[in-house]
């Protein structure tokens, strides 16, 4: 018996049928049955199928006598499916690489549920592919499996049977089948969620809907859309067979009311002089399905008022009239905007023709958040090597309480914002500056970076569009010519930044001067940052901090933390720390604390006495405390594949290794995190990827960019760097006291 049964029905597709069926054949998880429906098709689809059928034995090819149509022939299909999971893919669809992998695994790890829902995207014939605009409906965040009415949202999900895998006893059970006619889809969609016993979601990408130029049979504009009315009193006939989904009837008449107005709306869908009569049964329908006293939305109320008057002239009237005076307002607030923008700019290009003031610098660091990482460092650094020079930050208004007294606050896009950019002397940033950034003749850009690249980055990342985000590669090359100085903590960044942003700057190999505080931080500093953010006395602190996921929308955590400490028992804590992109948190509770927001990274290094990570920098800066590190790395081969990375951080690790949670569990419950074989692995990555920070980076920096010395301060060895102990390894390190007994001590005893 197969895990899934693919059901494919097939007509007038001959173009894309092929591509169709090489999707579902190729895919990593071969344990399924591909069932080809041939709904009687005009055209070669029947042969393609026969020729799928004689090459690989997966295949069952049928062939219906008379065209049935899209529902019928799904049906027939499932009387000859035999899989655990039923899946439907339209014959001009395709599965994405992997999917079926994927979906496998949520179903392992949601207990099986009646019914998974995963996410699409939309494919143009431009090449263009655009993902669910609803897909955060689709978040595996939260317990699963669960029932609808946990998740009602999972409505606003499109209601089509090709983004779901069905159990197939499940769809046994409850005489679930497709009807004739368009809109089949809807009264099979809505009644599997309702009945459901269990459900989850899976926030991945399974299939690619394709959006024809022509033949979309949803697009032809026909009688047959009148299917619709129908349809819906399929569904509500099953809600009435069933009374415990009676509490269904409002949410589904909502939809259903606007599944009307949708087609109504389409000019492409309705032929002319129908739609009179269109809104004529579309109002009897309100009226037999209205449930008196169901509250409806504010933004629905004059739609669902002009469907129940059947007010077919007026309907159009007020469409065109709202329609106007949302093109008017976004007019309006547009021209707004580009007034204000106008005179900043021109405020910007009169700052221009001033001086530039050599005794100023500005500062950001990741988009306007708070002070901190390499720009933070150098900031104090040049306010005690460089006190003549006053510094600024850029911050946006959140983020402002984190900028030091005596640092001017500048808010982006402010005047003095532009002010600053135009005139400061020294410009440094982790990232980029606001892309309208005249580089002038005497201004100094030192572009920091922010950690040592593992994954792809640069022009490395044309060769990865779901990382790259739509990145102009052009504007990033603008920016690139705009830097004088790059920082870079070991020779692997040297080369790869050299490489992924060619231009014409300086290299300055002086280390990362976030790091610094790793080698001036003393026992004192780490037990009041520990104090500060609640960790026990004798507790041991892991530091979690998982990377941004490119191929996930959803950045669930890859790890348990509750799990986790449930094992490990009640002398560990974890703090954790999501991804700035994610937004966390990582599920606080009493020890699992939660040090997203927390302002300094670099604190909560010295406060932890491990660190668990995946693929993030994170591990290079850390190596720097000499302090045990465990890798998590389940989903490497995904990561890899979507990212890009510059070397298998397994094959050359800065500590031990865990393949799942229940290895990392293992390697703290059995001393592995800080054993000799840890200890000899950290050493060697500290040797690779810690050269030069020994505490004086910043100091490096502002002695040669801003006071132009030209004797570089020596590096001290890793040999001589005494960075502070964490709190367990000094506890360990003190001798433990032991009791003397009472009385007189017996010679024998002496030494």
């Amino acid at each position: 018996m197969p895990r899934f049964s693919v059901i494919v029905p097939a007509y007038k597709v001959q173009a894309y049928l092929h591509e169709c069926l090489e999707s579902v054949l190729s895919q990593s998880f071969p344990d399924l049955e591909l069932i080809a429906v041939d709904d009687c098709s005009p055209d070669a689809c029947g042969e393609i199928i026969d020729e799928f059928a004689a090459r690989d034995p997966r295949v069952k090819a049928l062939h219906l006598p008379e065209n049935r149509g899209l529902g019928r022939a799904r049906n027939a299909g499932m009387e000859q499916a035999r899989g655990d999971y039923l899946l439907f893919l339209d014959s001009d669809d395709t599965l994405t690489p992997d999917a079926l992998f994927a979906i496998s695994d949520r179903l392992k790890e949601t207990g099986e549920p009646d019914v998974l829902l995963f996410d699409y995207a939309r494919t143009y014939c431009s090449g263009e592919t655009v993902r669910n605009k609803v897909a955060r409906q689709l978040t595996e965040e939260g317990p699963a499996p669960f029932r609808l009415e946990d998740r009602p949202g999972l409505l606003r999900v499109l209601m089509v049977a090709w983004n779901k895998a069905y159990r197939r006893d499940f769809v046994e059970r409850e005489g679930l089948t497709f009807p004739p006619g368009y809109y089949e889809d809807t009264p099979w969609t809505y009644p599997a969620l309702m009945a459901a016993e269990s459900l989850a979601t899976l926030d991945r990408v399974c299939v690619h809907y394709r959006q024809r130029r022509q033949g979309n049979i949803l697009g032809t504009t026909s009688r047959r859309h009148f299917d619709v009315f129908e349809q819906y009193d399929r569904v509500f006939a099953f809600v009435a067979e069933r009374p415990e989904l009676a509490r269904w009837r409002p949410v589904l008449f909502r939809r259903m009311v606007d599944h009307f107005t949708t087609i109504f709306t389409r000019r492409d869908r309705l032929p002319r002089g129908t739609r009179a009569e269109f809104l004529r049964k579309a109002r009897a329908h309100y009226r037999r399905y209205r449930v008196p006293g169901a509250p409806v939305p504010l933004r629905a109320r004059l739609r669902h008022t002009l469907v129940r008057l059947g007010l077919h002239r007026t309907y159009r009237a007020l469409q065109l009239a709202l329609a106007l005076r949302r093109r008017t307002r976004r007019r309006a607030a547009g021209l707004a905007r580009s007034l204000k923008a106008a005179l900043l700019q021109l405020h910007y290009r009169l700052q221009l023709r001033l001086p530039v003031r050599a005794d100023r610098a500005v500062f950001a660091a990741y988009w306007g958040r708070g002070h901190g990482c390499n720009p933070g460092a150098l900031e104090q650094a040049l306010r005690i090597h460089a006190p003549q020079v006053r510094t600024a930050w850029i911050a946006r208004p959140e983020y402002q309480d984190t900028v030091p007294e005596g640092t001017r606050r500048l808010t982006p896009g402010s005047a003095a914002y532009w002010t600053a950019l135009a005139r400061s002397k020294y410009l440094v940033n982790n990232v980029n500056f606001d892309r309208r950034l005249v580089k002038r003749p005497g201004q100094v850009f030192v572009q920091t970076q922010h950690g040592t690249p593992l994954k792809h980055m640069g022009l490395d990342l044309r060769e990865h569009p779901a990382a790259a985000r739509d990145m102009d590669f052009a504007e990033l090359l603008r920016g690139v010519d705009k830097w004088d100085y790059v920082l870079s903590a070991n020779r692997h960044t040297t080369l790869t930044w050299e490489r992924v942003y060619p231009g014409g700057y300086t290299t300055l190999p002086y280390g990362c001067p976030r790091n610094d505080v790793f080698q001036r931080a003393t026992s004192a500093d780490v037990t009041r940052l520990r104090a500060s953010l609640g960790i026990p006395p004798d507790a041991i602190a892991i530091l979690y901090a998982p990377t941004h996921r490119d191929y996930r929308r959803t950045q669930r955590s890859p790890l348990d933390p509750e799990r986790i400490l449930r094992r490990l028992g009640p002398r560990f804590v974890i703090l954790a720390r999501a991804h700035y992109w994610h937004g966390g948190p990582l599920g606080p509770s009493d020890r699992v604390i939660d040090v997203t927001d927390h302002p300094s990274v670099e604190s909560l290094c010295l406060a932890s006495d491990a660190l668990v990570t995946d693929y993030s920098s994170i591990m290079f800066d850390y190596a720097n405390l000499d302090r045990p590190i465990v890798l998590h790395t389940e989903d490497w081969e995904a990561y890899d594949a979507a990212r890009g990375t510059y070397f298998d951080p397994r094959s050359f690790p800065p500590g031990a290794i865990a393949r799942s949670e229940d290895e990392l569990i293992d390697i703290f419950a059995t001393g592995h995190w800080r054993g000799s074989r840890s200890a000899q692995l950290r050493a060697a990555f500290r040797e690779r990827f810690c050269p030069y920070d020994d505490g004086r980076a910043a100091e490096r920096v502002v002695r040669r960019v801003v006071l132009g010395e030209t004797e570089v301060l020596p590096v001290v060895p890793l040999a001589e760097r005494h960075p502070v102990p964490s709190a367990a390894a000094a506890a360990a390190s003190r001798p433990a006291a032991v009791p003397q007994p009472a009385g007189s001590v017996p010679v024998t005893d002496r030494r």
